[in-house]
């Protein structure tokens, strides 16, 4: 069997995921976890925080797979395009938290960075297992999504062989989308299906085959890098700072004041005036509090830059 061939031919589907998971180092059972069900809670901790710590590294040796994927997307998004994550299971859950947490940090509209999960909505919070074996379900999923050229679709699994999330990277390559395969073992049927693919070696769990643990936490820190740096990008920080943050809470709020005091170099009162008549819009205010323009104005200069807060505050 090759890494082309994900679903070579057995008698039985028991068979088949057995071939197809045999050799995987996310399912290997490492021999010094082996007595964990002996073992006194405070070593436990430490041995599973020993382990969680070698993960940062492992993200690090794939840091050559993961900036060119990034830039790429970002060359996308800046073009009009949409960041789409497609997982089943945990990496699925992983995509729909990172995903749901870009528009109140970023104001993104919810179609803009969005997650796709084998079994629906319903997947999020209760198993579905069954769905990630149905690789028609995940075409349909990416043409129900309307993907495009302008698109990144960013395909997750820890296996790197789930036949939901393969079929729907290898579609949305046909359909011309920037494909990325995030897996956490070597040579996967998703990189060969994808344009990119990202390879993060956590090797075996503390709990063989748990890969909501090393894994998982290898998918957040790449989506982490994907979702964050893409903004970045696309000018959604002034430095460090959330200037496109969409103020629908108190602590919120209470972020967006600091940082219009902090940029336009004004006091409390006279930033909560200003953010009120700008309905909270935290770039429009600064603009107008730095630069003396009206709000039409300010946010006239501000659209003329596509929103980039630096350049619109450089503009002269």
């Amino acid at each position: 069997m090759t890494r082309h061939d994900p679903y070579p031919t057995v008698t039985t589907a028991a068979e088949a995921v057995t071939i197809s998971l045999a050799g995987l180092a996310t399912e290997a059972a490492d021999p010094r976890f082996a007595e964990i069900d002996r073992m006194p809670v405070g070593v436990l901790a430490a041995l599973m925080n020993d382990a969680d710590a070698t993960v940062p590294g492992a993200v690090a040796l794939a840091l050559p797979t993961i900036v060119p994927a990034i830039e790429a997307a970002a060359l996308r998004m800046k073009a009009g395009g949409r960041l789409i994550y497609v997982g089943a299971g945990t990496p699925g859950r992983i995509g729909v938290l990172d995903a749901s947490e870009c528009p109140p940090t970023f104001s993104t509209p919810p179609e803009q960075v969005f997650a796709i999960i084998a079994g629906g909505s319903k997947a999020i919070v209760s198993p579905c297992e069954g769905a990630e074996d149905d690789p028609a379900a995940g075409i349909a999923a990416i043409d129900a999504a309307g993907v495009t050229s302008l698109d990144t679709v960013i395909g997750i699994a820890s296996s790197g062989r789930t036949p939901y999330v393969v079929a729907a990277i290898a579609r949305a390559r046909e359909l011309g989308a920037l494909s990325i395969g995030l897996s956490c073992n070597h040579d996967t049927v998703l990189s060969a299906a994808a344009e990119h693919g990202i390879e993060v070696l956590v090797g075996p769990e503390i709990i063989s085959g748990s890969t909501r643990l090393k894994a998982g936490t290898a998918q957040k820190l790449v989506l982490n890098m994907f979702s964050t740096i893409v903004m970045v990008q696309l000018g959604k920080t002034y430095g460090n700072l959330m200037v496109d943050v969409k103020p629908t809470n108190v602590k919120l709020r209470e972020r967006a004041l600091g940082i219009v005091r902090t940029i336009a170099n004004v006091d409390r009162e006279t930033a909560v005036v200003a953010l009120v008549a700008n309905n909270y819009n935290v770039k429009q205010t600064i603009v107008a509090l730095r630069t003396g323009l009206s709000i039409d104005e300010a946010g006239a200069r501000l659209s003329a830059v596509n929103g980039n807060l630096r350049a619109a505050l450089e503009e002269k």
